[in-house]
C-alpha cells in the first residue's frame, strides 16, 4: 500500500510505502493542500508487528521551465551532477536502494563570490570544471530535465579532470591520501581474514591543496607537503577507489601526525 503526496506547485513530492503507513493512512485521512484524502473503502486492516518496509523521500525542489536560467549567489556553485550508475562493471542491473549517490558533476554557474570584510573573494573554480564534492552537500533541483546540486563552494572538495581519483587537485586545506594497505598478518604471523583487517588511517600525501582562506583574502600555505606519510582521524574525509588503490581526501585538521623512519 501506498501513499504519494504532491504539492500544487509540483516543487516537492513524499513517496511513503510500508504496512504502517497503510494503516495510518485508513486511521486518519491525509491532508493535502487543503485537501482532504478518503481512506480506501475497500482496505483492510493491517496486522501490527511489522517494520515499515520502504521510504522514499524526492526533495528535489523542480525548477518551472519558463526560467531558463539559475543564478547562484554569493559564494554558492550551481553543479550539474554526473548520471548515477544504473549497473556494476559488471553488467549486473542495480536497485534504485543500492546506487550511490554520484559525488562528482560539471560547474555550470558561479556566483559572485565571498565577501570579507571590505574584500570580494572570487569562486576559484571556474564555470566547465569537472569537480568532486562532499556526499551530503547542496541543495537539488530539477533544472531543464537534468538534476543539479546548488553547494557552497567550499563544498567542493577538488576538481578531477579525468576519471581517475589520483590525478584530483584539492580545494582549499584538504588533502589527497593514498591510504596504506591493511595488514595481511599480526606481528606473530597469524593471518588475518578479510574481516578482521584493521582500517588504516596512514597514508601518503598525493597532493595538497592552496590552504585555507585568510580574513585578508590571502590563503596561507599549508605545511604538509607531497610524499609525506601521515597519520590521519580514522573516521574522517571522504572515500575513494582509483585505479591504483584506495584514496581519501581530508581537511589538513584532520591529519594527526607526520611519520618518519
Amino acid at each position: 500500500f501506498c501513499v504519494l503526496l504532491v504539492s500544487a506547485g509540483a516543487m516537492a513530492s513524499v513517496h511513503l510505502c510500508g504496512p504502517k503507513v497503510a494503516s495510518a493512512a485508513m486511521a486518519k485521512p491525509a491532508l493535502a493542500d487543503g485537501l482532504r484524502v478518503p481512506a480506501s473503502s475497500s482496505a483492510r486492516p493491517v496486522p501490527t508487528g511489522r517494520r515499515l518496509r520502504g521510504l522514499v523521500v524526492r526533495a528535489a525542489t523542480v525548477v518551472s521551465p519558463k526560467y531558463t536560467s539559475v543564478k547562484p549567489l554569493g559564494d554558492r556553485v550551481l553543479v550539474k551532477t554526473k548520471t548515477t550508475e544504473d549497473k556494476t562493471a559488471g553488467g549486473i542491473l542495480l536497485p534504485t536502494t543500492a546506487q550511490s549517490r554520484p559525488q562528482a558533476g560539471e560547474v555550470v554557474a558561479v556566483g559572485e563570490g565571498r565577501s570579507l570584510g571590505s574584500n570580494v573573494v572570487e569562486i576559484s573554480v571556474p564555470v566547465g570544471a569537472k569537480v568532486i564534492y562532499s556526499k551530503y552537500a547542496g541543495t537539488e533541483l530539477e533544472f531543464n530535465d537534468t538534476t543539479h546540486l546548488i553547494m557552497k563552494e567550499d563544498d567542493i572538495i577538488g576538481i578531477l579532470d579525468t576519471d581517475d581519483v589520483k590525478d584530483l587537485k584539492p580545494l582549499s586545506d584538504r588533502i589527497l591520501i593514498k591510504v596504506a594497505e591493511s595488514e595481511e598478518e599480526t606481528a606473530g604471523g597469524l593471518l588475518l581474514t578479510q574481516a578482521s583487517k584493521e582500517k588504516p588511517s596512514v597514508g601518503t600525501v598525493v597532493a595538497v591543496g592552496p590552504g585555507p582562506l585568510g580574513d585578508d583574502g590571502s590563503r596561507t600555505p599549508l605545511s604538509i607537503t607531497p610524499g609525506s606519510s601521515v597519520l590521519y582521524s580514522k573516521y574522517a574525509g571522504s572515500e575513494f577507489k582509483g585505479s591504483e588503490g584506495e584514496y581519501i581526501v581530508l581537511r589538513s585538521s584532520d591529519v594527526i601526525a607526520v611519520l618518519s623512519s
